[in-house]
């Protein structure tokens, strides 16, 4: 655990502090006062929050669930993820206590900032608590611990991450449904559920992401020289060979953005109208140099 800790960054610590009062800002002040829902362990602690003693609130399963969780896939996350996402979920659970309990501010009947309409809550709380939970993600950490329990049993069970995460809430949805004997609330925390999972995609991969184009070619170096000319950027030529023909040829792999789509396809195919094209998003870009 030492050598994990001296890994640990200031910086990292000061965003997830950030993320974790963004994300109890997004529940406590737009979902918790109408009663909606969140996604995953979160979403569980709140209907929990609801249905049993005052004293057992929002904070106190926030910390039952997550922590256990975080731990127990310790082996398979890492010490470094562990103690980021355990101190974001700490973060997040006093913040979440602080606005409730001893700031001056009503929650306990409707929004401070949108009052009773569902849509506003909906669409405010998802999106930020999904810009507290996509920064805790991009710094390292986590917000919400079904993450680590979909990674454990998805395979398990024999269905990817995503899917596992996708029935976990709706199921959630469904009990929140059977529970409170209305089904109103749970279909606008699928709108929450939607619209934080986008946000996330967002922060964590970036919102203007780039393309990475792979080109299949003949002519190498007269595109190469005329894809530099034009875009004043590097690129990367591979030896490659035709499954059928067993022609040479060069995969040459080259990053624009979306706008220069159309300007890059028109330049290659002028040089080789037989070049084969294939375009892909990619999240991140990361260089100190052309390639």
């Amino acid at each position: 655990m030492t050598d994990s800790l001296k890994r640990i960054k200031i910086s990292n610590m000061i965003m997830l502090t950030v993320a974790g009062i963004i994300n109890a800002i997004g529940i406590t002040i737009f979902l918790s006062p109408v009663k909606l829902y969140d996604s995953g362990i979160s979403g569980t602690s709140m209907l929990l929050s609801q249905v049993t003693p005052e004293y057992m609130s929002l904070s106190v399963f926030l910390l039952i669930f997550n922590i256990p969780l975080f731990l127990y896939g310790l082996k398979k996350q890492g010490k470094l993820f562990t103690f980021y996402a355990i101190y974001s979920v700490v973060i997040y659970s006093v913040f979440s206590w602080l606005i409730t309990d001893v700031f001056p501010v009503d929650t306990s009947v409707a929004s401070p900032l949108a009052g009773q309409d569902l849509l506003l809550c909906a669409l405010f709380g998802g999106v930020i608590s999904g810009i507290g939970s996509g920064t805790a993600i991009r710094f390292g950490g986590a917000m919400d611990g079904i993450e680590v329990m979909a990674v454990i049993f998805a395979k398990k069970i024999g269905i990817s991450v995503g899917i596992f995460v996708m029935i976990y809430n709706l199921v959630l949805y469904v009990i929140c449904g059977i529970i409170i004997e209305s089904w109103i609330l749970p279909l606008y925390s699928i709108v929450t559920y939607f619209a934080a999972l986008k946000v996330i995609d967002y922060i964590v991969e970036g919102i203007d992401r780039a393309k990475a184009s792979m080109i299949i070619t003949t002519k190498p170096n007269e595109i190469c020289e005329a894809l530099s000319e034009e875009f004043k950027s590097g690129m990367t030529m591979v030896n490659a060979e035709g499954g059928y023909s067993r022609e040479k040829k060069t995969l040459i792999y080259f990053i624009v953005n979306r706008f220069q789509i159309g300007k890059m396809k028109d330049l290659v195919h002028t040089i080789d109208k037989k070049a084969y094209i294939s375009i892909s998003d990619v999240a991140d870009v990361f260089s100190s140099d052309k390639m």
